[in-house]
């Protein structure tokens, strides 16, 4: 057994009832079924639900290839004193959008919706050591910007009533990115100059853009820098960060096509299918 793994199992061990809830989550998107409750005690801070991330990420067969943010609203915030929260994006979850319309996997029964997102590419490795991130130092890292939807599921339908606790157990109700075109010279672009709409099954459901992030992109880049830091996963060159919803969150059901508009920069249209149950031979190929 690696070091890695042996200190893995050694935290297993010392928290029983998190690894319980990790599994429990892990085991159900892997045989794409819902769950009828949250699979325990909901942790009782978010430094604890990241631990239950942590276990789950361990065991999930990808690799994360970046980070979606989501805004927690402040009679939601605990003493970490978070103003949004991180869930992975692993490389298997990651598509990249073409002329015609991709599909994304939603679990049936639980919770499924897309996001409107502005996808950062981080194109340098975060200094070593910095934990405490501003907008302006974040704005300095080199980047590049790109238009993305986010595919929020997961097999827990009241995910996100039950609150960020809940949310950043299970992988930040994340279930897959889809990239489109970049869009050039975003360092010097206002965030007002970022709109988007959102449709579903050609029916207008939301209006938006880079303003409608709390802060905006500089902010939630921000954070990303600095609870990744703060999680002993800084962030290198390569990952991507989903900014955070930018014409709210929609729900989604099998069958049904969202299509979001990114004014002047593309446009992204995709269809909802259901997650089914995945083999091994699936997951390592």
């Amino acid at each position: 057994m690696s070091n890695d793994s042996s200190a893995l199992a050694g935290q297993r061990a010392q928290a029983p009832e998190l690894a319980t809830i990790a599994d429990s989550f892990v085991a159900a998107r892997r045989q794409g079924r819902a769950l009828q409750g949250f699979p325990g005690d909901i942790p009782a801070d978010l430094v604890t639900a990241y631990r239950v991330q942590d276990f789950a990420i361990a065991q999930w067969p990808d690799r994360v290839v970046g980070w979606k943010v989501g805004y927690i609203a402040p009679e939601r915030r605990d003493v970490s004193g978070d103003e949004r929260l991180l869930g992975p994006i692993f490389a298997r979850a990651l598509q990249m959008s073409t002329d015609g319309q991709n599909a994304f996997h939603v679990f049936a029964g639980g919770f499924g919706a897309v996001e409107a997102e502005y996808v950062l590419r981080v194109d340098a490795d975060a200094p070593e050591g910095k934990t405490d991130w501003t907008a302006e130092e974040a704005a300095a890292v080199p980047s590049t910007l790109f238009i993305g939807m986010e595919v929020a599921s997961s097999p827990l339908a009241t995910i996100n009533q039950l609150g960020p606790r809940v949310v950043v157990s299970d992988f930040g109700n994340n279930n897959g990115l889809v990239m489109g075109a970049e869009i050039p010279d975003w360092a010097v672009r206002s965030d007002a100059s970022l709109t988007c709409s959102t449709w579903i099954d050609g029916v207008h459901v939301g209006q938006g853009g880079a303003t409608t992030l709390p802060g905006g992109l500089r902010a939630a880049f921000a954070f990303a820098l600095s609870r990744s830091a703060r999680r002993g996963r800084p962030l290198r060159a390569g990952d991507l960060i989903a900014t955070g919803n930018a014409t709210g969150i929609h729900d989604i059901l099998p069958g049904q096509v969202a299509r979001i508009e990114f004014d002047g920069h593309g446009s992204i249209e995709c269809r909802a299918v259901a997650a089914v149950a995945q083999d091994e031979g699936d997951w390592r190929a």
